[in-house]
């Protein structure tokens, strides 16, 4: 069975290359284009992992982390949080309101897989 996997982010450039990145290491996808839309996919999708973007209209992803993490419906959803605020206080807040991992952008499409492989346990 295949991870299912929810990218959050909303820049479209961004949304389509994870996208195509991760139906191509063989994982199911959906999308979500802001904070708003990406609760209401975790609701709909009920994805392994997220692959949330901090920087978004809406609800920030620190606003859906932490509304994810309030809610024990969603204890076990990953969440990785992808952004360009990678300062060591904006590292540590992701972590604090429960994000799993953090990585900042720009990142190798190999490191982004490899984490992802990490997380999920999906092997090497």
């Amino acid at each position: 069975m295949s991870h299912k996997i929810l990218i959050a982010d909303d820049e479209p450039n961004i949304l389509l290359s994870l996208e195509f990145l991760m139906k191509r290491e063989g994982f199911q996808v959906s999308v979500a284009a802001d904070g708003n839309a990406a609760l209401a996919a975790v609701e709909r999708e009920q994805p392994d992992l997220l692959l949330l973007d901090v920087m978004m209209p809406g609800k920030t992803g620190f606003e859906v982390c932490q509304a994810l993490r309030a809610d024990e419906r969603h204890a076990e959803l990953l969440i990785l949080l992808l952004t360009a605020k990678g300062r060591e206080t904006d590292v540590a807040k992701g972590l604090a309101l429960g994000a799993n991992a953090y990585m900042t952008k720009p990142f190798s499409t190999r490191e982004l897989v490899d984490k992802v492989r990490a997380l999920l346990g999906a092997g090497k």
